[in-house]
């Protein structure tokens, strides 16, 4: 063999070393680096996905976003199907079973009651709670660990004392209250009796101000304001979220300091307001939703609790009701209006 050809035959070698160098250097890379689209390319169909809420219809981009986030991108190979029940319950359960009807791959409700319809409407299409209060007392689960049906999620609320921590913040902003409006309706039994065992110890009084309908609220308000109440607690429910306009006006029209269960309350008027931040629960519904879609059981997949909590202060109110905040409370809070 001349150098000529014992160079071409190493010329050869060392080129098929090199290339299966860099064979096994790419496939190590496409083991080790994350994927950019995480949604499997062997399912190509669109996966449905149904959004049931109470009250009126919005954006959801602050669910669209972590899901696109997760490689779930509408018009590929996901399609969100949102219902809307404008805060009318008894359109819930005709929603939902519209949902279950289409189908749908998962439904994602917000809301309390909107899980409930939607338990309802299916037992076998994966529930995915975006915020729901005591689902195991409502038996929509058999328990937070091990929910053991198909339904799962997140909670609006940490637990047991969380009612309490809300009617301590508004005794904070403000000491002077002593007879406290309890506006909820008559089924929340969690409410009153939290509230009342803690009464004594926050030293305030509490006044029945039941509203079980929304035409109730203006009754409920006045009954209470002639019992003496000076101030009023407004618990996230759907009547109350549908008469906020009425409660905050009726509040800053009596000089009543108010607390309430989400921003919307002290945008709208409302004094103050502590409760899970919207945000991060909706990002939290997307990864359930992620998960299902990629074959996990809703069974076995455990219901979480909020972690990130928010205290907004509105101080134009403050400031209209004669109020004034103490620092300490102000320091505390994560947003202040005004």
């Amino acid at each position: 063999m001349g150098a000529f050809d014992r160079n071409r035959r190493v010329s050869l070698l060392s080129g098929q070393t090199t290339r299966r160098r860099v064979l096994l250097a790419l496939a190590a890379a496409g083991i080790a680096a994350p994927r950019t689209n995480p949604a499997r390319p062997a399912d190509r169909r669109v996966h449905r996905v149904g959004w049931l809420h109470l009250g009126k219809a919005w954006d959801l981009g602050q669910f669209r976003r972590p899901l696109a986030e997760l490689g779930w991108i509408e018009d590929r190979n996901i399609a969100i199907e949102p219902r809307f029940a404008d805060n009318d319950e008894e359109r819930l359960s005709a929603l939902a079973a519209e949902l279950a009807q289409l189908p749908v791959d998962v439904i994602v409700t917000q809301t309390t009651v909107a899980a409930v319809a939607a338990s309802r409407a299916t037992a076998t299409v994966p529930i995915v709670m975006a915020g729901s209060s005591n689902p195991v007392k409502l038996g929509i689960v058999h328990s937070l660990a091990r929910p053991g049906g198909n339904v799962t999620g997140v909670t609006n609320n940490p637990g047991v004392g969380f009612i309490t921590k809300m009617a301590q913040l508004l005794k904070e902003a403000a000491p002077r209250m002593a007879r406290l409006a309890i506006l909820a309706r008559g089924v929340e039994s969690d409410v009153w009796v939290e509230i009342e065992s803690s009464a004594p110890r926050l030293a305030f009084t509490v006044v029945n101000a039941q509203a079980n309908t929304h035409d109730e609220v203006p009754d409920a308000l006045a009954a209470a304001l002639r019992a003496g109440a000076d101030s009023v607690f407004a618990p996230p429910n759907p009547i109350n979220d549908a008469q906020r306009k009425a409660i905050v006006e009726f509040a800053l029209a009596n000089r009543w300091p108010a607390i309430g269960g989400d921003r919307y309350f002290v945008a709208a008027g409302g004094l103050m307001s502590y409760w899970a931040d919207w945000v991060t629960i909706r990002r939290q519904a997307a990864s359930y939703v992620d998960q299902i879609l990629r074959g996990a059981n809703p069974a076995e997949m455990p219901i979480e609790q909020p972690t990130k909590l928010e205290l907004v202060l509105n101080l134009r109110t403050a400031a209209a009701i004669g109020l004034t905040i103490p620092q300490a409370v102000r320091l505390r809070a994560d947003e202040l209006i005004g």
